[in-house]
């Protein structure tokens, strides 16, 4: 049977859980540590992506990451590719080091954003990596140090998740270290490891008294959370499929596109797609990367090519001209 597509779109949260290849160590050492941590920094930073939650384990690392304007799927492939790379460079290796796909599970943020926070960063704990939770507190390789204070990384969201508990950080962040604790006892969860209607509901009690009681429930294993979310969620990825697919059967390419921007900022199409820092090209161009990948699903390497820029750029690009367009409200039209 296939596999499903991801589904994904600006806001939504992810639980990603990546493993090496065979079971294989992704990190050796430190450096190793330290390395893929300044990658994926760089990474969330350039692509507006939140990062409420994160924890390296030998041979496994999970993220707990928000989508910003641009996919998941593109971070994540910056954040592997680059790594794997550094990785057998260094190690002197070839071949795959991650396993085939990364999971990603789109999680309801209300009911599970707190909860995959503390699940998250219990891992090393779990993989007795740290010998108790004062250890873990001081552990530089999880966001738990980062939330307590005793390790930095600007671009992890300690504000919204302390912000959570209460608004001075001493309290919060005494707050937290409460409800992690209280995590350590329930040992691992395995309702928060992936999706589906099992582990939506919480179990298979559950499942039978939804069926006793004649309750239906919408359940797919690419997502946590009650029915109703499910259902939106799909609904929404059907509407952005069928909006793509109207699109590309209407002939609309990225030529049109590239049109459609140049009419909106006043200027040729041939200018939308010059190179330059002016304020008016650069603001073209961010537009043109935006829908591109958002309307037509163009991906963003083969725009780096076409464009004679990085890929990061194009990133940076994509948020920009998402910014661009809420703000103006400028919008793509019947083309």
């Amino acid at each position: 049977m296939p596999r499903k597509a991801r589904i994904d779109a600006p806001g939504a949260l992810h639980h990603i859980i990546a493993r090496g290849i065979a079971r294989r160590k992704l990190f050796d050492d430190d450096d190793d540590r330290d390395f893929f941590i300044e990658r994926l920094g760089e990474i969330v930073s350039d692509t507006d992506t939140q990062c409420f939650a994160w924890a390296l384990i030998p041979n496994h690392f999970h993220l707990l990451l928000k989508t910003g304007a641009v996919p998941i799927s593109t971070v994540m492939k910056r954040l592997l590719t680059g790594y794997a790379m550094y990785y057998n460079r260094r190690h002197k290796r070839y071949g795959h080091l991650f396993q085939n796909r990364y999971k990603s599970i789109l999680c309801q943020e209300d009911s599970y954003l707190l909860e995959l926070t503390r699940y998250v960063h219990l891992n090393p704990l779990r993989a007795k990596l740290v010998s108790d939770i004062n250890e873990l507190s001081n552990h530089p390789y999880s966001g738990h140090a980062v939330l307590m204070g005793r390790a930095t990384a600007d671009w992890q969201n300690t504000k919204y998740i302390l912000g959570l508990f209460d608004d001075k950080p001493s309290v919060s962040r005494r707050r937290y270290l409460e409800f992690v604790k209280r995590g350590v006892a329930a040992g691992k969860r395995q309702d928060l490891t992936g999706g589906g209607l099992l582990r939506s509901v919480g179990g298979w009690s559950a499942v039978k008294s939804l069926r006793n009681t004649g309750g239906n429930q919408k359940g797919d294993e690419r997502i946590l959370g009650d029915g109703e979310f499910v259902k939106k969620a799909l609904s929404q990825a059907e509407e952005s499929f069928e909006r793509k697919y109207r699109l590309k059967a209407k002939g609309v390419d990225i030529t049109r596109i590239a049109e459609r921007v140049a009419e909106i900022m006043g200027m040729t199409s041939e200018a939308v797609w010059a190179s330059g820092k002016q304020p008016k090209i650069v603001q073209a161009r961010s537009l043109l990367c935006y829908w591109a990948t958002s309307e037509l699903g163009i991906r963003q390497a083969w725009l780096s090519r076409k464009l004679g820029i990085s890929q990061a750029a194009v990133s940076l690009s994509v948020s920009r001209g998402r910014r661009i367009a809420s703000e103006n409200h400028h919008e793509i039209g019947n083309l």
